[in-house]
């Protein structure tokens, strides 16, 4: 006795697995391909968003995607930028808006 998964389970299980994360990056972290990196990371895990400058020297960033997919993207992104990154803060986003794909903002 099996179990049938059918695309609506299929379906539910992937909304249910997905997961937007909100960060602040602190360090010196602009000028060094902080956000080039972020962008190919993301093309790499599927993963859509967005990551911007912002005046006081920190990085934004926004990341939703599939929860393994964006905890990979994360691991990597804090250990390929690990030597420009004094400090970050990131929370999860309760109710995401629906992104396009992964752009670095101006």
């Amino acid at each position: 006795m099996g179990i049938k998964l059918t695309w609506e389970i299929v379906l539910a299980i992937s909304v249910m697995a997905r997961k937007c994360i909100h960060a602040y990056f602190k360090g010196v972290v602009q000028g060094v391909g902080f956000r080039f990196t972020a962008r190919a990371l993301a093309y790499r895990y599927k993963i859509k968003g967005w990551v911007k400058n912002l005046a006081d020297g920190r990085v934004e960033l926004v990341v939703d995607g599939q929860d393994p997919d964006i905890d990979s993207f994360f691991k990597e992104l804090l250990q390929d930028m690990k030597r420009y990154i004094t400090d970050y803060h990131s929370e999860e986003v309760p109710e995401p808006e629906d992104y396009d794909s992964f752009q670095i903002k101006f």
